[in-house]
């Protein structure tokens, strides 16, 4: 009797796709003892790893054949176990990108200087090169 009031106070806990105890056991693991940890963040957490689960396996039904293989799922997998290493990489090429506009920025100012584009035909020295009228 005293799980079905719990159930009836909290509805959400009948509808969460991983056991709530072992999702927050798991947690506890990997925080700090002083952490509390509020009941909404654990229904939270269950259904992002739902959420996880399911894209994951979206994208194993991407591929052609009828047994998963582990290197298919390592494939699939690898954006959620390589976060440090993606990031890394997207903060060695937005610098690259830096270097690029930096150079380009440089580029257009020499450009500008040398051959004076808003320059005025009177103060281009091309029109001393013209043929003289007789």
């Amino acid at each position: 009797m005293n799980q079905e009031n719990s159930l009836k106070a909290n509805p959400e806990a009948e509808k969460l796709p991983f056991a709530k105890n072992e999702v927050t056991r798991l947690m506890r693991k990997h925080l700090d003892s002083d952490k509390m940890i509020r009941d909404q963040v654990k229904v939270e957490m269950n259904k992002f790893l739902y959420s996880i689960l399911i894209s994951v396996c979206k994208q194993l039904n991407d591929y052609p054949y009828t047994t998963i293989e582990h290197e298919m799922l390592k494939e699939c997998i690898y954006p959620y176990t390589n976060i440090e290493r993606i990031n890394e990489e997207k903060q060695r090429i937005l610098m690259h990108l830096d270097a690029i506009k930096a150079d380009c920025d440089a580029l257009a100012m020499d450009v500008e200087k040398s051959l004076r584009l808003k320059d005025t035909a009177d103060n281009d020295s091309i029109a001393d090169f013209k043929a003289k009228k007789r």
